[in-house]
């Protein structure tokens, strides 16, 4: 499996992911590929109705890596299961972070 890339922004990082809504619950299941890329494989319980699943992944994202909810948006995306999440803070910092829990969820 590739490596998730991380494309840095001039406020932080933007994490490519592949969002499952309506589903039995709200969890990071881990990388899978999507088409050419690496992408972060994430479900919520709610549905795509009104931003309500963007609303669950940006707060889903922000637990999963201990951050303000504040500092996490969906900002390409909005209307499809491919999207990219901004992660606002030092770069660095949060890749290191991305990639200690993305070594959790391997075990």
């Amino acid at each position: 499996m590739s490596a998730l890339k991380l494309r840095h922004a001039s406020t932080g990082v933007i994490l490519p992911v592949r969002l499952t809504p309506k589903s039995g619950r709200d969890e990071i299941v881990g990388i899978e590929e999507f088409g050419d890329e690496a992408v972060l494989k994430a479900r919520v319980r709610a549905a795509p109705e009104g931003g309500r699943a963007n609303e669950a992944l940006e707060r889903l994202v922000a637990h999963w890596l201990k951050v303000p909810p504040s500092s996490v948006s969906v900002t390409q995306g909005g209307k499809s299961r491919s999207k990219h999440v901004l992660i606002e803070g030092d770069a660095g910092t949060l890749a290191r972070l991305i990639e200690a829990r993305l070594g959790e969820l391997a075990g």
